[in-house]
């Protein structure tokens, strides 16, 4: 099986994970900040919880359930979040987008430069017809970030997730592979290598 391969953008490289990230996934992702944003990160982040949840990425991308991404700076390698697509369901041609970015590094477009390029990569690497992404409806930084991929507003979700025992609502965008052809017409990757 060909391996996952790298994505480079005008100002980022998005590359598999590796053990050695770990330690920066903790903190970054840890923060309060940024765990209490979303539904899955957990706070406080538990020693050994980043090198679980990287060891999951390899054999679900050689399934073909997901595809995750760390977001890097090229310049010096710098951790600046994750991005990827979750849940991919190839019957019915759709995934679920997924991303944070740390704290320090949020205000300057890195989400949605690697939410776009992770798009990208669902449409024309995965043949995708659909990519949708969900967000706590009192995160409405998210919500802007999916608006500039183009994802458009599709539900409300009520009470719909739990994060720490309160359930949240939710709202939905998502966008179609000929609506991002559409609306997207410079490319998001500027070169997709494996290896």
């Amino acid at each position: 099986m060909i391996g996952q391969p790298v994505l480079a953008t005008g100002r980022l490289l998005l590359r598999p994970f590796t053990l050695a990230d770990a330690a920066e996934v903790q903190r970054l992702a840890g923060d309060y900040a940024i765990a209490s944003s979303t539904l899955s990160i957990p706070y406080p982040y538990p020693d050994g919880a980043a090198e679980a949840w990287i060891a999951t990425h390899r054999p679900g991308f050689e399934k073909g359930m997901h595809v995750v991404y760390a977001v890097t700076r090229p310049d010096d390698g710098t951790l600046v979040g994750a991005a990827g697509l979750v849940e991919i369901d190839r019957r019915h041609g759709r995934a679920e987008l997924g991303y944070w970015v740390g704290r320090p590094y949020q205000g300057r477009g890195y989400a949605t430069e690697a939410a776009r390029a992770v798009i990208e990569y669902g449409f024309s690497v995965l043949e995708l017809h659909r990519v949708y992404a969900l967000h706590l409806s009192r995160n409405p930084a998210s919500g802007r970030v999916m608006e500039k991929c183009g994802m458009v507003y599709e539900a409300h979700l009520r009470e719909h997730g739990r994060k720490w025992g309160i359930f949240e609502d939710l709202d939905v965008r998502g966008i179609l592979h000929d609506e991002w052809r559409e609306r997207c017409t410079a490319p998001a990757i500027r070169e997709c290598r494996v290896g």
